[in-house]
């Protein structure tokens, strides 16, 4: 992963599609904003928020889990789309544009995932493990030859 969150080309590519999107959305009237522009903007927002917040996880599950949050409101953001261009809130061009960005998004999230998953593969094959040194046992020890005496053996019957 890039140094900073903000350096990922993912996470610019989904913040340019959210910020034109709400342009968009601002130019509607007050029913399309309600109905259908909160939606599409909350769902495009979703796609880089999700992105960042992988970033800021530790544990590799939780990095691809956001990731896959971010996939399911990519998706979100196509169905919204999808009611833009059935309630003619866009142009036909737009919605196509759009809707071409958000394909591409999804591949390079996928790609990203796919990423991180093999990271984590190679990760995992290469850990690190802690091993003390082998004890070194003697058996030179000589025993006698009888280990408990009779007066032994009745003190134990009792």
């Amino acid at each position: 992963m890039s140094a900073t969150f903000e350096n990922l080309q993912i996470l610019r590519s989904a913040e340019v599609i959210a910020d034109s999107v709400w342009n968009q959305v601002m130019q509607w009237d007050d029913f399309a904003k309600d109905v259908v522009g909160k939606q599409i903007a909350k769902s495009a927002d979703s796609i880089g928020a999700n992105i960042a917040e992988s970033f800021g996880r530790f544990n590799f599950g939780e990095k691809l889990q956001f990731l896959y949050y971010s996939r399911g409101s990519l998706f979100e953001t196509k169905y919204w789309l999808n009611r833009v261009k059935e309630r003619s809130l866009m142009n036909i061009d737009e919605v196509q544009k759009y809707s071409n960005e958000l394909t591409t998004l999804a591949r390079q999230l996928n790609t990203f995932t796919k990423g991180l998953r093999s990271v984590r593969a190679e990760q995992a094959n290469h850990k690190f493990t802690v091993r003390e040194s082998p004890a070194e046992y003697s058996t030179l020890i000589e025993f006698p030859e009888i280990l408990f005496s009779d007066e032994d053996l009745n003190f134990l019957n009792g």
